[in-house]
C-alpha cells in the first residue's frame, strides 16, 4: 500500500461506530485540543478485552490494515491486539498505531482518569488531556516529543487564559 493522504477522522468514525473502547493518545489528541502541529499517524490505546479486540479487528479489516513497513502485508490478529505491545499499521486512511500500553505500561484502564471526552462531528471520543500528553512527552524525551513540548505548553497556557 502506497502513501495515502491521512484521513484520521475516517478511522475515528469507524472505531466509534463499531463501539470500540479506546483513548486517543498521540498528537491527533493534542491537535484536536488546539495544538497547532501536524502528525504522521493516529495513536490509540485500546481496551484489551476479548470483546473489544473483536470489534477492533472488524474495523481493522474494513480499513485494510497491514503491518507498516513490512512487505509481507501481515494483518493484525487477536493475539497481537490482546497483548501490551505496539501494532504499527498502514490503512487506506493513513498510518494507525494500536497500542496495548504506553508510558511504562499504562493500559486503557490506567489512562481513563487522565482522558477527557471530546465531541467531533457528532461523535464523542476519549482523548488524553493535554497536560497528560505533555507529561508523557517529557518522560519519553525523544527528539520529536521534545520538539512538540513548547507548542503543547503554549496551547495549555492559551486555554487557561480563556477560562
Amino acid at each position: 500500500m502506497d502513501y495515502v493522504e491521512p484521513q484520521y477522522h475516517q478511522i475515528l468514525f469507524r472505531l466509534a461506530d463499531a463501539g470500540v473502547d479506546f483513548i486517543g493518545v498521540g498528537m491527533v489528541s493534542a491537535i484536536l485540543q488546539g495544538v497547532p502541529l501536524t502528525t504522521m499517524d493516529l495513536d490509540i490505546v485500546h481496551s484489551r478485552t476479548p470483546e473489544n479486540v473483536a470489534r477492533l479487528l472488524r474495523v481493522l479489516t474494513d480499513l485494510d490494515a497491514v503491518a507498516r513497513n513490512d512487505p509481507r502485508r501481515l494483518r493484525p490478529n487477536e493475539n497481537h491486539l490482546l497483548g501490551p505491545g505496539h501494532i504499527l499499521l498502514r490503512t487506506r486512511f493513513g498510518d494507525f498505531d494500536c497500542l496495548g500500553t504506553i508510558d511504562a505500561g499504562r493500559s486503557y484502564v490506567d489512562l481513563l482518569p487522565a482522558s477527557i471526552p471530546l465531541e467531533f462531528e457528532g461523535r464523542t471520543f476519549q482523548f488524553l488531556h493535554l497536560r497528560e500528553i505533555l507529561a508523557i512527552k517529557k518522560r519519553a524525551g525523544r527528539p520529536k516529543d521534545l520538539a512538540a513540548i513548547p507548542y503543547i505548553e503554549s496551547t495549555i497556557d492559551e486555554i487557561e487564559r480563556k477560562t
